[in-house]
């Protein structure tokens, strides 16, 4: 793996494991208030400030990488594992049950992603549950779609012609012989996506149809800071950077995988 590859992995690590121990290891409860330091500057007691209510702004931004990441990763996760059974099956099966179920994914991928979200959003209420449902709902059409065009062109390869000869059962050949040759580029598109659903997150979050007070996410950070922009640019800055930082590692890991996982790509570009 390349440079760029081992420091994003490295940094991915290292947020991940920060966001994982956020009781531990942030300096203070993320609405913990310090009523004598409201719209405090960084500085030694609170290292990236404090926001209107006297929250410590680090505090908060690790505890708000919990709840980014988790959305990010597990609707990403959950998306995958539905667009993978769904292309597999159709794809694996054919013929008029896969024009059918192709056109169901027509119709879904035809609408716009953000309109989807939002309207989701608003029927499940704000919250963890309804953005994490929302985001799977309308990421797992382009993982179905790329993965049945994988499952059409490795089904008529000759040892899996060689395997339904032989008996193997439908289950077998898609788990054993189909599944193995189509995890890299799953690994692959998991690390591409999962930015896609933190940026998605942020932005609901931003326009106020995220996670609610008082709990935060990036995105709600991000939100807080712009009513102040003027006259405390830190309070946008800082979650703005998280994000920034944290979808340029997964796009660079992302890069290196399909790099390590497939070395033709390498060559030819």
């Amino acid at each position: 793996m390349n440079t760029s590859t081992k420091i994003s992995s490295g940094f991915l690590f290292i947020l991940l494991l920060t966001a994982l121990l956020a009781p531990w290891v942030a300096p203070y409860s993320y609405q913990e208030q310090d009523t004598l330091n409201i719209l405090a500057f960084p500085g030694a007691e609170h290292w990236l400030g404090t926001d209107r209510l006297g929250r410590d702004l680090l505090s908060r931004m690790i505890y708000g990488a919990r709840v980014s990441l988790f959305v990010g990763v597990f609707s990403t996760v959950l998306a995958l594992i539905i667009g993978t059974i769904y292309g597999t099956l159709s794809a694996y099966v054919g013929g008029r049950m896969d024009n059918l179920m192709m056109r169901v994914v027509d119709v879904v991928f035809a609408l716009p992603d953000l309109l989807m979200i939002i309207l989701i959003t608003v029927l499940m209420g704000r919250g963890v549950v309804g953005v994490f449902i929302a985001l799977t709902l309308v990421s797992w059409v382009t993982i179905a779609r790329l993965v049945r065009g994988e499952v059409l062109r490795i089904k008529e390869y000759p040892y899996i012609l060689a395997a339904r000869a032989l008996g193997s059962s439908h289950y077998r050949i898609m788990l054993k012989e189909i599944f193995p040759n189509i995890l890299g580029i799953l690994v692959v598109t998991l690390s591409f996506r999962v930015p896609v659903a933190i940026l998605a997150e942020s932005t609901l979050s931003f326009v106020g149809l995220g996670i609610a007070p008082p709990a935060s996410s990036w995105g709600t950070l991000a939100s807080d800071g712009w009513t102040a922009i003027k006259f405390y640019p830190h309070l946008i800055l800082f979650p703005s950077l998280a994000i920034f930082f944290t979808i340029l590692s997964f796009n660079f890991l992302g890069e290196g995988l399909r790099e390590f996982l497939d070395p033709r790509s390498a060559k030819g570009s």
